[in-house]
């Protein structure tokens, strides 16, 4: 499946949902909540609970977790999409089963082992793009800094929304807020709980693309593919100095040592054949091909997109 798939399976969703769940007015809609698809080698996760907006149940957390489990084994897929199923991420834990269980006394979402909206409480054994639409607020917020990248789209709105409802995040936001964007704004977002949108969350480092409406899917996974066509060995093991350094922060000498202990045999062999492939190829200004790596065609629709967005950034 390519990006221009990619994109229908986006807009099937967003109009078969709202056709297909119109029969279950009283009743849990019959979909899978979680939707798992792979376009060529990249695995595409979906949140599909859209009459919800996507908020996380117990059943859910675990069905995306096992997903998540399922594409860290699968050795023919570098890289996963993550994202929301008709118009919104996910606005966090489903506050009805949340009542219920404090209805019942029961600390069960808060408990569970990986985290009460997914595998949040580790991170993934390999990168995960996350493409935001609608509202990704609450725990879905904290799912989202789970992920290594974001893209997210101009109307999309990210926020610690829990903040009025007095539930604490217990997702890994804590730990991770503060090392991408800096201890007092850290602080600032999670206790004003105020809604963060497109422009400032690109400006503070909390996303990394900024995308037009509707694109965010098609984005995320074209990110994807600019990330899986590398050597993955020396990629994961820089990716994993990173998290180490960037979380532990033992000082400069430790993350050095870090970096040095991080280089594996398959780093080594990867290396070798990147050093052979150099060799061979024509590096003067007439052909500054350095992989070998085949450009992806870019499809219609989102070459209609990027010129939306170049006439939107000269008008600003």
């Amino acid at each position: 499946m390519n990006l221009s798939k990619t994109f229908a399976l986006l807009v099937i969703n967003r109009r078969s949902f709202s056709r297909n769940c119109a029969k279950y007015q009283k009743e849990e809609c019959p979909e899978e909540t979680i939707i798992v698809d792979k376009d060529e080698s990249i695995t595409l996760i979906g949140i599909n609970r859209p009459r919800q907006r996507n908020a996380m149940t117990y059943e859910t957390a675990e069905k995306l977790s096992n997903a998540l489990s399922a594409f860290e084994a699968d050795a023919t897929s570098p890289i996963a999409v993550l994202y929301g199923v008709g118009g919104t991420f996910s606005s966090g834990y489903d506050i009805q089963e949340l009542e219920a269980q404090c209805d019942r006394g029961s600390l069960d979402f808060l408990l569970r082992h990986e985290g009460s909206v997914g595998p949040t409480r580790r991170h993934s054994k390999k990168p995960i793009v996350c493409g935001i639409n609608g509202f990704c607020v609450a725990s879905g917020f904290e799912l989202a800094l789970m992920c290594d990248l974001r893209v997210m789209e101009e109307t999309a709105i990210l926020g610690f929304f829990n903040r009025r409802f007095g539930v604490p995040s217990s997702d890994g936001g804590t730990a991770r807020l503060s090392s991408m964007v800096g201890y007092s704004r850290a602080l600032e977002l999670m206790a004003s709980g105020r809604r963060v949108q497109g422009k400032e969350a690109l400006q503070i480092g909390l996303v990394n693309r900024l995308v037009a409406t509707g694109t965010a899917l098609g984005q995320a996974v074209n990110l994807a593919f600019c990330i899986a066509k590398f050597p993955q060995a020396s990629l994961l093991s820089d990716r994993n100095c990173l998290y180490t350094n960037g979380y532990s922060r033992h000082g400069f000498r430790a993350a050095i040592q870090t970096e040095i202990m991080n280089t594996s045999k398959e780093v080594v062999t990867e290396l070798k054949e990147g050093v052979k492939r150099f060799k061979k190829v024509d590096i003067s200004p007439s052909k500054p091909d350095l992989g070998h790596v085949k450009e992806k065609p870019i499809p219609d629709w989102e070459r209609e997109e990027i010129a939306l967005e170049n006439e939107a950034k000269k008008k600003t």
